[in-house]
């Protein structure tokens, strides 16, 4: 089982970039991918996720609004469009994925509700 995250970079305030996760591996079908961050001297916080089944996404507080999560599922590739970035979205973004998890309505609670973990991409959004 392997998720690879590709797209991270450096960005001005106000600024987009795209993450991708793309997963392989699986004999099964994931029930939903994740995406956490972690920026320096802070705990991992869940971003968003999307639930495979019925596409259902879900946003924390702080990116709702400005972060898009999709899919495709054939690809199985998982997207994550980050728009009007902030200083504060700086961080090491991971995505993860389980395959039995619904996403809840405010993202993906806690990191030890998913399996599996890609290595993760930096994002660095500049002021």
């Amino acid at each position: 089982v392997q998720l690879v995250e590709s797209g991270g970079g450096v960005a001005q305030s106000g600024g987009s970039l795209r993450l991708s996760c793309a997963a392989s591996g699986f004999a099964f079908d994931y029930s939903a991918i994740g995406w956490f961050r972690q920026a320096p001297g802070k705990e991992r916080e869940g971003v968003s996720c999307i639930t495979r089944s019925d596409g259902f996404t879900s946003y924390s507080e702080s990116v709702k609004g400005r972060f898009t999560i999709s899919s495709d599922n054939a690809k199985k590739t998982v997207y994550l469009q980050m728009n009007n970035l902030k200083p504060e979205d700086t961080g090491v973004y991971y995505c993860a994925a389980d395959s039995d998890y619904y996403c809840s309505d405010y993202g993906p609670n806690d990191p030890g509700d998913f399996s599996f973990w890609g290595q993760g991409t930096q994002v660095t959004v500049s002021s």
